[in-house]
């Protein structure tokens, strides 16, 4: 009996009434446990959109690229994932509450951040955005300690400066895309050097007014009225661009017209001379056979313009007819000695 309560008591846990787990099952939970540790600490995955800078022991050893990638585990290697690929957004003198179709902006407004003396020492209400992506995501995490709250004091001391180089009519109206491009250059110069490993994509001046509403109203009446100006400027060099290439066309035209019928006068000119050169010439070797063939000729050409023809020469020989064509006329007419053609 009492062998058999021995066994009993083996059987039996602390308190007597749960039974002791096999030593071999036991040991294999642990190492399960161990092993399932270790796949959730050693395997990871990166996304498409970002890289992974991994930590050995604090510090820094290598990035990985989007994908399933390892480490060691244990946290004897940390990793801190960074959106490499993502645009980020910060805004100046204004706040978005709600983007999207119909964006909701905050009704509140931040003086400290939006009003400016320009260069004539009148005063603005600059309200601007700037977009940026992580272009070191060592440097980001490690180089600068708060590379964000730096960039947007960067922004802010970096517009005032370029602001204040111009005047509140350039600010407001003509030069406002020229600003915002020195602001980003000037910007990414600073960023650099504090090493906060960002880089800015674009500055986009949103709202820029006077502070004041009286002059807000002034001004935006003076922002159409120039916006009105260059309208009509550009419908007239589009109205210009359309007239004066047809009418230069035209004149061309008219011009080639002119000379081409200056060429033809002149040839025809030099064609009679040539035919009279040459009327002279035979002339010169009989001038009656020639005299009476230029008259015959120049009865041939008249006679048939006319609509009746008389003959008063009774002496005329009958063989005056076959060198007159007259048989293009009218109708014959009576008359002495006719002959009608």
């Amino acid at each position: 009996m009492r062998g058999d309560n021995d066994g009993l008591d083996r059987e039996l846990s602390f308190d007597g009434n749960i039974p002791r787990p096999p030593k071999g099952l036991v040991i294999i939970g642990v190492l399960v446990l161990i092993g399932l540790s270790i796949l959730l600490t050693v395997f990871y995955t990166v996304e498409a959109d970002e890289v992974a800078v991994v930590q050995r022991f604090g510090r820094y050893v290598r990035l990985e690229d989007p994908g399933l990638r390892y480490k060691l585990p244990f946290g004897l290697e940390t990793v801190s994932k960074v959106k490499v690929e993502r645009i980020h957004k910060e805004e100046f003198g204004f706040r978005t509450e709600e983007p999207g179709v119909r964006t909701r902006f905050s009704q509140r407004s931040y003086p400290e951040e939006a009003i400016m003396l320009t260069g004539d020492l009148n005063v603005a209400d600059v309200e601007w955005i700037v977009q940026y992506r992580i272009s070191d995501p060592v440097k980001y995490l490690f180089a600068n300690r708060q590379p964000v709250a730096a960039l947007r004091d960067v922004a802010e001391i970096v517009m005032r400066t370029v602001v204040g180089d111009h005047t509140v009519t350039e600010v407001l109206t003509e030069r406002r895309m020229e600003i915002a491009s020195g602001v980003e250059d000037k910007m990414q110069d600073l960023l650099d050097l504090y090493e906060t490993g960002l880089r800015v994509e674009a500055v986009k001046m949103q709202n820029v007014t006077p502070p004041s509403d009286a002059v807000k109203r002034a001004f935006n009446e003076v922002n159409e009225a120039q916006q009105e100006q260059e309208r009509k400027i550009n419908q007239a060099r589009q109205e210009y661009n359309q007239e004066v290439p047809r009418e230069r066309g035209e004149a061309d035209r008219t011009i080639a017209k002119a000379e081409g019928y200056a060429i033809q006068r002149v040839n025809s000119a030099k064609g009679d001379v040539a035919r009279f050169n040459a009327v002279l010439t035979e002339y010169q070797k009989a001038p009656d056979v020639t005299r009476r063939r230029l008259y015959l000729e120049t009865m041939e050409d008249i006679l048939p313009e006319v609509r009746q023809v008389f003959v008063f020469d009774a002496k005329q020989p009958a063989s005056l007819l076959p060198f007159l064509d007259l048989q293009r006329g009218s109708a014959p007419a009576t008359g002495t000695n006719p002959i009608a053609k």
